[in-house]
């Protein structure tokens, strides 16, 4: 149990800072705060972290691994419409979880290389992921959509999903955190990445993808 103990109270520490950060957002948040909401002293904090940088690391390091297994699709299998959308709402959910990346983006960036070189290769990931579904719908005269169009349509769809949330707090800070707000604007976040598709829609995936529209419209009158 000894051994234990450390590690449990590395873990508390992890949570804290990543509730702090999402919060009250990560340049606002000092080591001393973190351990005075631990209520350990910060010499027990340094123990487990060298400083507040290494904490942010190590989130990251949990999100990393997160986002890669998100971002290993299914093999042998072509994506519906249905499954993009899902798939889109499990992505949303895990950059909910973590947003403070997202929304104090560049200040962190800025003054963390890891940070800089890894989220510069989830990126470019989630743009292979995005061309290849499109691809796959290509392929099913699903899509109809030129290689360049495919370029353009990819990165537009990742910027969207990545900035929603920080766009949905600059608009309503104040209902940031509330259940009802965050449960319509990850279902609209959906919908707004995937009505980027919908001028290439062709055949029963746009038929699937309007009758999935509709259900959004509903679900948002019902919140």
């Amino acid at each position: 149990m000894e051994q234990k103990a450390p590690r449990r109270t590395r873990e508390k520490i992890l949570e804290l800072s990543l509730k702090l950060f999402n919060e009250f957002g990560e340049p606002n948040i000092t080591t001393t705060i973190i351990a005075d909401e631990m209520k350990i002293s910060p010499g027990n904090l340094y123990y487990h972290f060298r400083n507040k940088d290494d904490i942010v690391n190590s989130i990251f390091s949990t999100f990393e691994e997160q986002m890669a297994r998100m971002l290993a699709m299914p093999q042998g299998k072509r994506p519906t419409m249905q499954d993009v959308w899902t798939y889109l709402h499990f992505m949303f959910e895990l950059i909910w979880r973590y947003r403070f990346f997202y929304r104090d983006l560049s200040d962190l960036l800025s003054r963390n290389r890891t940070l800089e070189l890894h989220f510069k290769e989830i990126f470019g990931h989630k743009i292979k992921v995005v061309k290849q579904v499109c691809v796959d719908l290509q392929a099913d005269n699903a899509l109809q959509v030129s290689a360049t169009e495919i370029d353009v349509l990819s990165t537009n769809m990742v910027v969207t999903a990545s900035y929603w949330l920080s766009y949905q707090y600059v608009l309503n800070p104040r209902q940031y955190t509330e259940q009802a707000f965050v449960e319509k604007a990850l279902d609209a976040g959906c919908y707004q990445v995937l009505s980027l598709m919908h001028p290439y829609l062709r055949g029963e995936t746009l038929q699937h993808f309007e009758e999935l529209t509709a259900q959004h419209l509903l679900k948002m009158q019902s919140l």
